[in-house]
């Protein structure tokens, strides 16, 4: 087993995975070392409660595979959700150059948008009749790809995609909330995976291809959220320059509503053949939610200190009978460290940083 600092949890240290993530009702809340090949969060036994009937369990079930894309030229974050009483894909594209975003939607009924099971041998699927989406993973072989177009306001869109796992994955189940008798509930799992990308991305006739710094991120993402729910969230992916040795890098920094911050997180940094766990963090928003232009994601510890300055934002609000969602999706460049737990700092200047302010009722 890994030996880290002390500010780092036991729990965050990956144990074998067991089959299910459900067994006998219960929830296996902790750092997993492999892929679930069964995620039947619906086998959970009063998951958001005992005042919740177990008839509202699939209808509070939140699902989707994010398919997260950095190429020189820009940045696409790709999805198919199953949320509420609705499903969707989304592509939604950050042109550097042109410091401008360009946004796919397509709403289908819940049934009509599947989202993988698991990702030993599953797949995402959303089809409309102007959009069409797959991802199939293979995340055993630590493989994954992504092929669809779409076509809107913002014109037509297409991805051809495949993924080469570069670091170990990060997974974990974390407990959003608490009964009476200190036992956890509201189960969230999310395993978050960095990749090697190969492949091609068209955005109205011009075609952006993969090179040796093109990478990606795939996040799993499966939970009960509490009735009032909010996260914040902020990525990095590419190429540093680490002591002169260009590197794939990465960073995932979350906050959301877990009940033990330290025990239970998302946060983490992927160096190429390498993964650490971070300590929680915090986000500060400047001037607030929509007036915001830096955002501030620091520890306790000073082992994170990052300067998000935003660029663009993407909105996409919900209100829909019984779901009311504020969805904000920042592009900008970060400045700032993190550090392993080797205490090893990398400075981050520069890179582009991709975030999400989320907050709903449901």
């Amino acid at each position: 087993m890994t030996k880290y600092p002390d500010y780092i949890s036991p729990k965050r240290e990956p144990v074998k995975t067991p089959d299910s993530i459900v067994e006998k009702g219960q929830v296996h809340f902790g750092t997993f070392d492999a892929p679930f090949k069964n995620l039947n969060l619906l086998d959970c036994k009063k998951p958001c409660g005992k005042k919740m009937p177990d008839c509202m369990k699939k209808g509070r079930l939140v699902e989707w595979e994010a398919f997260e894309v950095h190429f020189d030229e820009g940045a696409l974050i790709s999805a198919v959700y199953n949320t509420g009483p609705m499903g969707f894909s989304i592509f939604v594209w950050y042109d550097k150059k042109e410091d401008k975003i360009y946004s796919w939607r397509n709403l289908v009924p819940k049934k009509k948008a599947k989202v993988a099971a698991q990702l030993i041998d599953d797949y995402c699927y959303c089809k409309t009749s102007k959009s069409e989406y797959r991802i199939d993973n293979d995340f055993l072989n630590g493989k994954a790809a992504a092929k669809g177009y779409s076509k809107g306001r913002s014109g037509s869109f297409e991805i051809d995609v495949k993924f080469e796992r570069v670091s170990p994955l990060a997974n974990g189940v974390m407990p959003l909330a608490k009964n009476r008798d200190g036992s956890f509930r509201n189960a969230l799992y999310s395993e978050k995976d960095f990749f090697k990308a190969t492949g091609t991305i068209t955005v109205n006739g011009k075609t952006y291809t993969s090179n040796e710094r093109s990478v990606g991120i795939i996040d799993d993402h499966k939970g009960y959220y509490p009735f009032k729910a909010h996260y914040d969230w902020l990525t990095t992916m590419g190429v540093l320059n680490d002591g002169g040795k260009e590197r794939l890098f990465a960073f995932n920094l979350t906050r959301n509503q877990s009940v033990d911050q330290d025990s239970y997180n998302e946060n983490v940094i992927w160096v190429e053949g390498e993964s650490f766990p971070m300590p929680p963090v915090k986000f500060t928003h400047k001037n607030g939610k929509k007036k915001a232009k830096e955002w501030y994601v620091k520890d306790e510890k000073g082992l994170v200190d990052i300067t998000f300055k935003i660029n663009k934002v993407y909105y996409s609000p919900i209100h829909a009978l019984v779901i009311d969602c504020y969805y904000a999706l920042p592009f900008g460049y970060i400045s700032g460290y993190v550090t392993d737990t080797n205490g090893k700092k990398y400075v981050v200047d520069g890179m582009l940083g991709i975030g999400e302010d989320k907050t709903t009722r449901m």
